[in-house]
């Protein structure tokens, strides 16, 4: 452990997925194509920010469990329902707030279940209960297992649908009813369903955990990653031609091409930073990498408030004036609202204050 901890690169992978996550987020007005999800099938650069957060969350819960051998305790199993539970509330918080504030207290007869922390809540505790009770010989049984019961459900379950008749729309407008789930589309992509395929990216995150912990070396890691990753973004891409990429759906392609990407990328970064030791650019992501799920949670409160007192209006308006692209404006708000949480991140890590949700 004493080792994985020296790999600064781990933290920067989480705060350039955790900065993205804000940047992709909060683009005012018009945003450029690349900064835009996916209509339906496809991918763009922005639909890689949530799984790669999903993929390095893996990785360290395979780092955080190693510590207690993996043997199921009173602490260990208070510390994994603590985190579930508070991850979710935080998520349903941050969906009553955002109507609370305009008024509407007593939204819950229309508040919204999911959303990107309650799947990263559901991810982490369904795969810490897996990493105490299956043997981990078995991990990339259970990954494929996943991704072929979602891929059968997908083929029969009329899963590409962009209507009613997805099984996914389908399951959770009965589990939860239309009134509790996303409304800018047919498909929540955040809904119950979904999730059996995150649990399979989280999982492969944790066997990736389990490679960096066994590797002899840092150089040995790095090839472990990469290798890993070429592997897995050939077996998306050839997964593509049967089940398309698609993030709405959270597509098992979808999934081997995200976990791929990460995997290369998490091998770059510890090649350039833990083995060149170039780590002077390191810094700003730094911040955002030891208190990523805080920052996070809060850059969607200050979104929501600095929107509903109108200073997004106006500091956009101010930008807009002087650059006239509305794509250009956009994305230099989406910049200031990231320097905007990294000042309060700086302000954390400087007095070495580290929450962890």
């Amino acid at each position: 452990m004493k080792e994985s901890r020296r790999l600064l690169s781990l933290d920067i992978l989480r705060g350039l997925t955790v900065a993205g996550m804000i940047l992709v987020n909060n683009g005012y007005g018009e945003s450029f194509r690349p900064l835009q999800h996916a209509k339906w099938n496809g991918m763009t650069p922005c639909d890689l920010v949530f799984p790669f957060f999903l993929f390095i969350m893996g990785v360290s819960t395979y780092l955080s469990l190693s510590k207690y051998q993996f043997h199921v305790s009173g602490e260990v199993v208070r510390k994994i329902v603590k985190r579930t539970v508070l991850l979710f509330l935080i998520g349903l918080f941050i969906n009553w707030f955002d109507h609370a504030i305009e008024g509407d207290l007593l939204c819950f007869g229309h508040l919204r279940i999911w959303a990107v922390l309650q799947r990263i809540a559901l991810c982490y505790g369904i795969v810490s209960v897996l990493a105490l009770t299956v043997n981990h010989r078995y991990i990339i049984h259970l990954v494929v297992a996943l991704l072929v019961v979602y891929g059968a459900i997908l083929w029969w379950g009329n899963g590409y649908a962009q209507d009613p008749s997805n099984i996914l729309s389908k399951v959770d407008n009965w589990l939860f009813g239309a009134d509790h789930l996303y409304t800018k589309s047919s498909v929540d992509p955040e809904g119950l369903v979904g999730t059996i395929s995150a649990v399979a990216h989280t999982l492969i995150g944790f066997y990736c955990g389990m490679m960096l912990k066994k590797a002899k070396d840092v150089n040995a890691k790095v090839m472990s990653f990469l290798l890993t990753g070429a592997i897995l973004v050939i077996g998306g891409y050839l997964l593509s031609f049967l089940l398309p990429l698609n993030k709405r759906i959270w597509s098992p392609s979808y999934v081997l091409m995200t976990c791929g990407l990460a995997a290369l990328l998490q091998g770059v970064l510890m090649y350039v930073i833990d083995v060149k030791g170039k780590k002077k650019w390191c810094g700003f992501f730094h911040v955002f990498g030891v208190n990523p799920l805080f920052l996070y949670a809060s850059s969607e409160i200050l979104a929501i408030v600095l929107g509903t007192v109108g200073v997004s209006q106006w500091v956009y308006g101010l930008i807009h004036s002087v650059i006239p692209s509305f794509q250009w404006a956009s994305l230099s708000y989406a910049i200031y609202f990231v320097l905007l949480n990294y000042i309060l991140g700086y302000i954390l890590y400087k007095r070495k204050i580290f929450i962890k949700l």
